[in-house]
């Protein structure tokens, strides 16, 4: 069983219209997964891709039921809404794609969906894919394959790179899951350490960290601390960064020394994870690694 996801999902998307919503609606009817429904304010009764639209969640819940996921491409001064309604129209799992949310939008979302017992992936992320049953998400299908391997990564594009080196090496991936990249995000390193550990399918976790923030550290610290069952390996992201730079995600700044690659890295170490150099790296580590237990 995945963790988070599941084939007979119900998924709605929130901002199918647009051109995003519109590309990736297609692709994840192609992956298979089982959208059933798309809201957009004022396109109620068009159709995307075979998929009925209506102007609000709740009328989408009155036609084809309870929503078990809702995919969030609606731009971003328009997010907070977006999550609040499907957190009253108790949406359990929430995958927020888009990118530019300010970050007290953030903060008041993820706090309002934690109160409310509804999962927050993102925002700024490539979502989740069980890679042959279910993708709700923007990621790539064919770099993914199943296997035994959990990934966790606040990249997008670096998750593919790894997936496929993963997948050219002979690993495949149980559940794959974007955090993103924000200063603040739903789901963190730790809470989805949380459901690997219990996930029968996963037996080895990968961690795709990157500059700024202390996210990183915090998952070295909570692996260590209580001695988590499954190898871990870790790669970390922006080597080349200059401090105080904000590096493309909102998440990516590093302030007196805090955030650093040498700042993460040594925390992994400390907690005798070890560290790929280059995404390449990644599969090797989990070769030795997964030999010793």
């Amino acid at each position: 069983m995945a963790i988070l996801v599941r084939e007979d999902m119900k998924v709605l998307i929130q901002g199918i219209t647009g051109r995003q919503g519109t590309i990736h609606t297609k692709l994840m009817l192609n992956y298979g997964t089982n959208v059933v429904a798309g809201v957009t304010p004022g396109k109620a009764g068009s159709k995307v891709h075979g998929v009925p639209v209506f102007d609000t969640i709740e009328d989408s819940i009155k036609e084809v039921g309870p929503i078990d996921a809702s995919i969030i491409f609606v731009p971003a001064p328009f997010a907070l809404d977006a999550v609040i309604e499907a957190v009253d129209n108790e949406i359990p799992l929430i995958i927020v794609i888009t990118e530019g949310i300010p970050v007290h939008d953030t903060a008041k979302f993820v706090s309002y969906a934690k109160d409310r017992g509804a999962i927050i992936i993102g925002p700024n992320c490539p979502g989740v894919i069980a890679p042959s049953r279910v993708k709700i998400g923007i990621m790539p299908a064919d770099a993914f394959t199943p296997g035994p391997v959990g990934i966790i990564s606040r990249s997008g594009t670096l998750t593919y790179e790894i997936s496929i080196s993963l997948k050219n090496a002979g690993y495949g991936s149980s559940t794959t899951v974007g955090i993103g990249g924000d200063p603040i995000t739903g789901l963190s390193f730790i809470d989805v350490l949380e459901m690997f550990r219990d996930d029968s399918e996963t037996k080895a976790v990968v961690l795709v960290g990157e500059i700024g923030g202390d996210a990183e550290e915090r998952a070295a610290h909570y692996i260590k601390e209580n001695n988590y069952p499954k190898p871990v390996v870790a790669y970390v992201a922006g080597r080349a960064a200059p401090p105080g730079k904000r590096m493309g995600h909102a998440g990516a700044i590093i302030t007196s020394g805090q955030g650093t690659v040498e700042s993460k890295e040594k925390a992994f170490r400390e907690a005798g994870i070890p560290i790929a150099k280059t995404p390449f790296e990644i599969a090797h580590l989990l070769e030795k690694i997964m030999k010793k237990h």
